[in-house]
């Protein structure tokens, strides 16, 4: 494994991380990944050196469930060898039905959820503490002042952003130097090479301030790994119990023209380095000069898991990059 300095934070961790949404997530019936199943995920994650663990207090059915199953696996563990971050914003229904301040930015729900969080992982901090989205209804100016607290009582050691507008992110930035709070220090938006583009602006904030980047999604929900292909129609044709079969929207969000175009030279690539097309993505990603970038993977199986961190070895040069660069320019 490979470790990187998490942007501007002075905090070490592998070059890739390990997200748990899918930890107890329910389609109908149908559990991704079971209690069992996560902890030898987990397992597996130490044993390749992957020592950032990606969560968010709603992930898992009811929500808090990947909070948990965490927390039960780092009682066998020693807590400082891993980086924890987790996330505060959408309604929480772990505790019954939501009521009026259990969501938001707000001090109460915030005050709420860090407590709940922390009791759930069984840890006395976190490392990283995200806003999940951007609330329209509350000052940014409360938001950050409260989660300066948590850093300053000790109970959050970086804060960072998740999907918002690149104005947002300006504005909460700038509010912090003005008035003297807690920065972001590390954002989480949806990027890979067939959806980068659409948050460029973003990235150039990033890039300009000294954030660091954690994709979710870096392989576009599983279709760049390839695994994919296009049928005479258009469609998607996917394998039995992949992520095209289980999201109605999976083919209109994911399976863009750009997105085969982008799989094409990706796959390309892969077959001249004999690597996969999965490999050659997450390095992409890694390789991006402007910023650290530390992509979020969310392998379903150990051998999911251990072809992602295959892209640790992969070394694309100068050439092959631009020409994933290109294809995803269009």
């Amino acid at each position: 494994m490979e470790y990187v300095i998490l942007g501007e934070t002075g905090t070490t961790v592998s070059r890739l991380c390990y997200g748990t949404w899918r930890f107890g997530k329910r389609h109908g019936d149908v559990v991704e990944t079971d209690r069992e199943e996560a902890h030898a995920l987990l397992d597996a994650c130490r044993d390749h050196g992957i020592n950032f663990i990606d969560t968010a207090n709603v992930y898992g059915d009811p929500d808090g469930t990947s909070e948990e199953w965490i927390g039960e696996w780092l009682e066998g563990h020693d807590r400082e060898e891993f980086v924890i971050a987790s996330k505060v914003y959408f309604p929480f229904d772990g505790w019954g039905e939501p009521g009026p301040n259990d969501s938001g930015l707000g001090r109460k729900h915030v005050r709420r959820q860090i407590e709940g969080a922390l009791d759930r992982l069984g840890t006395d901090y976190l490392d990283l503490y995200y806003i999940h989205r951007w609330d329209e209804e509350t000052p940014i100016e409360e938001t950050l002042s409260v989660l300066s607290d948590l850093v300053r009582e000790g109970l959050v050691n970086h804060l960072g952003a998740s999907t918002m507008a690149a104005w947002q992110l300006t504005k909460a930035l700038w509010t912090s130097d003005v008035d003297g709070l807690e920065r972001f220090s590390v954002t989480q938006p949806m990027v890979s090479p067939a959806h980068y583009d659409a948050v460029g602006d973003y990235l150039d904030v990033c890039a300009d301030q000294g954030l660091a980047v954690c994709p979710y999604s870096p392989l576009a929900g599983g279709f760049l790994t390839g695994k994919y292909d296009r049928a005479p129609d258009g469609s998607v044709e996917a394998p039995d119990g992949s992520r095209a079969t289980l999201e109605d929207r999976f083919g209109d969000h994911y399976a863009t023209d750009r997105a085969w175009q982008v799989l094409e030279e990706l796959r390309a690539v892969a077959d001249e380095l004999g690597a996969t097309p999965a490999q050659v993505s997450l390095r992409w990603l890694m390789d991006q000069r402007r910023f650290t970038c530390v992509p979020i993977v969310g392998a379903r199986t150990p051998e999911q898991l251990a072809e992602n961190v295959g892209a640790v070895d992969v070394e694309l040069d100068r050439a092959a990059f631009d020409r994933i660069d290109a294809a995803r320019r269009g």
